[in-house]
């Protein structure tokens, strides 16, 4: 009886094998229901064939990687542990905090993205990537980390200009730390960090066939949900956020050949240029709202020193990158420590700036050595210590604002080995480190409750990377 249902199943199959392959769309384009125009593809699985919601209507890719942390910190980070501080505020060594140490495990820095490539437009190839992470808001169990999105844009990019749209890196600091840390020195002298909204136009102009000019312009907003209506109080000192300009000018050059950038994952070529940002913020100052400008402007530079011999072996290759730059009420991207100094009446950008070289040594295709040193300091000491305590509803910032951030420096070196093309076991050892200077009330001219020092913590990191 067994052996005759199965046989029975068994040529039901064979007979439904042809109806099934028929159903399949043979050609690798997909086909579209047209019915509504002018741009039926817009709505997949709606108006489009509802037979290909794996694969979507356009050439879909996926892509990210695992990667599972450990951190061993001289002194407790906090929660966040796992990252070097955002803030740049290392705890004193007088603190509690900086007489305790921390271990942690984590895997929240893996990441997913889907990238698109769609349809034509006059002569331009259009793209769109999503990528996330696992570093949304925490709940309280461990095991479950909020999806945060990292990046999500369209592009449309023709042979020598580009323009796209949606959240991607901030135009301002081009240098990422290629740190293990998923800080990449953020607060240290390389504010790339933040993944802003923007709009964003590319435009290549070639010299020659050896160099090129790239330009590019971008309007963005610091604060993806913020009211840039006169934002902040005075009790808090914050401010409305405001869509800002930003712009690079960089020369690139083929004459030094290619060497390996960023977690040795590009091959850069020879680039040196210019980068700026400007915009202005209403703060709520006690004699009523008051315009404060943020701007900044820097240098970057990236160097082959050891070429690739035919443009994609790593083996004995080496580069150097650095930046310098001066910045402006740009604590958002963390280029300066503080937003607003001064006196209630009278409200400054808070002034800094950076700096930072890194080099990147291949031995072999597989083995990548990197060393850096990175540094972050406020430019006039003077505006940044100064707190009137005397209005009444500015005390909570006094209070909170006793002492203010020097600088921060930030010396690392890590090793990583790719075990085959998609394992890589990476080490990292950090010296980061805080100078604090103590604020004056400008009423009395007498220090604040609090005292200046120094925050230094020792870090050591084990990471691995499954990418795929």
């Amino acid at each position: 009886m067994k052996k005759k249902f199965f046989g029975i199943l068994a040529a039901g199959l064979l007979t439904a094998i042809p109806a099934m392959a028929q159903e399949v769309p043979q050609s690798t384009e997909p086909v579209y229901n047209c019915d509504f125009q002018p741009s039926c593809e817009v709505a997949p699985g709606i108006y489009g064939k509802k037979s290909l919601p794996v694969t979507s209507k356009f050439n879909l890719s996926i892509g990210g990687f695992v990667k599972l942390d450990y951190a061993y910190n001289s002194v407790n980070l906090g929660s966040y542990g796992a990252l070097t501080p955002g803030s740049g505020a290392i705890p004193k060594t007088s603190s509690l905090q900086g007489q305790s140490d921390q271990s942690i495990f984590t895997a929240r820095q893996s990441r997913f993205w889907l990238k698109v490539a769609g349809p034509g437009f006059l002569g331009a190839k259009t793209n769109a990537l999503i990528e996330v992470d696992f570093y949304g808001t925490p709940a309280d169990a461990a095991e479950s980390p909020q999806v945060r999105m990292r990046q999500a844009w369209g592009s449309m990019d023709w042979a020598n200009t580009s323009v796209l749209f949606g959240q991607a890196y901030d135009v301002f600091g081009p240098m990422v730390a290629s740190t293990i840390d998923f800080r990449s020195g953020a607060a240290f002298g390389t504010p790339n960090n933040p993944r802003v909204p923007q709009l964003r136009v590319t435009q290549k102009m070639n010299l020659n066939p050896e160099n090129s000019l790239k330009l590019v312009v971008g309007l963005q907003d610091p604060n993806q949900n913020g009211n840039n209506n006169a934002g902040g109080t005075l009790a808090t000192g914050s401010f409305g956020t405001a869509v800002n300009v930003a712009g690079q000018a960089m020369w690139v050059s083929k004459a030094l050949g290619v060497a390996p950038g960023y977690w040795g994952l590009s091959m850069n070529s020879l680039t040196a240029g210019f980068f700026g940002l400007y915009g202005s913020e209403k703060v709520l100052a006690a004699t009523g709202n008051k315009a404060v400008d943020s701007w900044g402007y820097g240098f970057y530079s990236f160097v082959p020193i050891l070429k690739s011999t035919d443009g994609k072996s790593r083996a004995m290759t080496m580069s150097f990158e650095g930046q310098a730059y001066m910045a402006a009420n740009m604590a958002f991207n963390s280029a300066t420590a503080d937003t607003i100094v001064g006196t209630t009446a009278d409200p400054k950008a808070a002034k800094g700036y950076g700096l930072a070289g890194q080099v990147i040594f291949y031995p072999t295709q597989d083995l990548g050595i990197t060393a850096g040193y990175q540094r972050r300091n406020a430019y006039n000491y003077n505006d940044y210590s100064t707190r009137d305590i005397t209005f009444a509803p500015l005390t909570a910032k006094a209070l909170n604002g006793n002492n203010f951030l020097k600088s921060s420096t930030n010396i690392y070196v890590n090793v990583s080995y790719d075990l085959n093309a998609a394992i890589r076991v990476s080490a990292e050892y950090q010296n980061v480190n805080t100078q604090y200077g103590n604020s004056t009330d400008v009423a009395s001219s007498t220090s604040l409750a609090g005292t200046s020092g120094t925050g230094t913590a020792n870090i050591g990191r084990l990471a691995f990377l499954y990418f795929f």
